[in-house]
């Protein structure tokens, strides 16, 4: 209950600077926020903002996911087996400080303009940091759990599912907090090219239209997104990992 009254509490706070700052600076670029939250309440009433919403949405998620499904499992064997390590790793190094959100008209020359190619750069930027958190954790793993293990007659699977994963799970969730944040600013990107829907696209849109509170209905949206993500992500970690609670 603390916990949530602190956020609710930050984010009075902020709200109450963006207010004074609007009111000192006087300018059209920086309206008040509740011109903001009435735009906003009236394009979800009218239902012309739901569809960008659900469109980003599900991009964001569709992309973390994707990232996810491949990294996790990949980052767990290269850390877990020496010989797959010393092989992998050196791509691993080579291809994870390439500014990979260059690739994006590549990127679309080769799967279109689609929802695909913004969900896969999404997802190719976001994978290689739950990788390497990944990869990481598995290789920092005392060797003596798995001696216990084999020495009960586990199988390789088993040590998998009862060790490895476990001993990992919550570096694999902390990076993902932390590519919630990398998911989001990129769909802010792949948004503002050769789409008409998403949160990207309106606030693109309206900066270009000099609609200065259409434009922060779409940074504010995507902001809540953004949190909405995190909370979610928050709530799962506080149930799959309870024993790393202190609070």
């Amino acid at each position: 209950m603390g916990r949530k009254r602190d956020i609710v509490l930050a984010a009075l706070i902020l709200l109450g600077i963006w207010e004074v700052s609007a009111l000192l600076l006087h300018s059209m670029a920086l309206p008040e926020p509740w011109m903001v939250l009435l735009d906003t309440v009236g394009k979800i009433a009218d239902g012309s903002l739901l569809d960008d919403l659900a469109i980003s949405c599900l991009r964001a998620l569709l992309g973390i996911a994707l990232a996810l499904a491949t990294a996790v499992p990949l980052g767990l064997m290269i850390g877990a087996e020496e010989g797959l390590r010393r092989r992998l790793s050196p791509f691993i190094y080579l291809l994870y400080p390439v500014p990979h959100v260059v690739l994006l008209p590549l990127i679309i020359i080769l799967f279109g303009i689609g929802n695909f190619s913004k969900i896969f750069l999404i997802a190719l930027i976001v994978f290689f940091q739950i990788l390497v958190t990944t990869r990481d954790a598995a290789k920092n793993i005392h060797r003596n759990y798995f001696l216990a293990m084999q020495t009960l007659g586990a199988s390789r699977l088993q040590i998998y599912r009862h060790v490895i994963l476990p001993a990992t799970l919550p570096k694999i969730l902390t990076a993902m907090r932390i590519s919630i944040g990398t998911a989001v600013a990129i769909l802010f990107f792949v948004e503002s090219f050769a789409t008409t829907k998403g949160l990207g696209y309106i606030i693109m849109d309206s900066w270009g239209r000099a609609d200065y509170v259409a434009l922060y209905t779409g940074i504010s949206c995507m902001a809540a997104l953004g949190f909405g993500l995190y909370l979610l992500l928050d709530r799962v970690e506080r149930r799959v990992c309870a024993w790393t609670e202190t609070d």
